[in-house]
């Protein structure tokens, strides 16, 4: 694994580069605009499928999956 550093760094090159991209949800929610995760559920399902899959070398456990979505809808709810 990659050390702290060079993680922070690498994120840092990705927003750098995508930053015309990456919407910011938070802005559009204060101006009452439109937000749609439509795309990330899809996304997010296709992956807990795949991770799901016992060929996979990851792989999560069903119990696993179900309390990484309960922290990610705390998170996502304020909790």
């Amino acid at each position: 694994m990659k050390p702290l550093g060079r993680l922070i760094c690498d994120f840092q090159t990705y927003v750098e580069q995508n930053s015309s991209s990456i919407v910011d949800y938070a802005e559009r929610h204060r101006y009452g605009e439109r937000v749609s995760t439509g795309f990330v559920e899809s996304a997010f399902t296709q992956v807990l499928a795949k991770r799901l899959v016992k060929r996979q070398q990851m792989q999560w456990t069903k119990k696993g999956a179900h309390l990484l979505v309960q922290a990610r809808t705390k998170v996502l709810n304020e909790e």
